[in-house]
């Protein structure tokens, strides 16, 4: 199972199901699309689909959080590029980086569970999140998964 999760070698040769390189590629995509609307259009996101309440903050407060929000989604983007790259070109690493992007979930969860963010209303976000870690680790199941061996 570690040499799956952690290959010897890091090449194109992918030996999971290919369901995995799907799912993988779908959570990209969408993780994708939110880092550049939030780098973007971080004020609408925040208030939206967070449930930040910016309107009840200090103009240099909204600023800050918008400008972390912005941040935050550029190193996303970086994450999602390298995963983008693995999926194109080192597809052995596959198991590596959704393995890396579910416990990059687990631990942002646990920091908001200390550290929570005020909102306010039933906001989308969360959802959208926990629906893309549940991709994450189907991806990650699937892509362990040996296929069996063609005769």
């Amino acid at each position: 199972m570690t040499s799956r999760l952690l290959p010897e070698r890091i090449d194109n040769t992918y030996r999971g199901h290919p369901l995995a390189l799907w799912l993988f590629a779908a959570v990209l995509a969408v993780k994708g699309l939110q880092s550049v609307m939030v780098i973007f259009n971080g004020n609408s996101i925040a208030r939206s689909a967070d449930g930040i309440p910016l309107d009840t903050f200090s103009p240099a407060a909204a600023q800050a959080v918008v400008a972390m929000f912005a941040l935050s989604g550029f190193s996303r983007l970086i994450v999602v590029s390298l995963c983008l790259l693995v999926l194109l070109r080192h597809r052995a690493a596959v198991p590596f980086m959704l393995a890396l992007l579910g416990v990059d979930y687990l631990l942002k969860e646990l920091i908001l569970h200390f550290l929570p963010i005020p909102t306010v209303g039933t906001v989308p976000g969360p959802t959208m999140t926990l629906s893309l870690f549940v991709l994450t680790v189907v991806g990650l199941a699937l892509s362990l998964w040996r296929r069996p061996a063609r005769p």
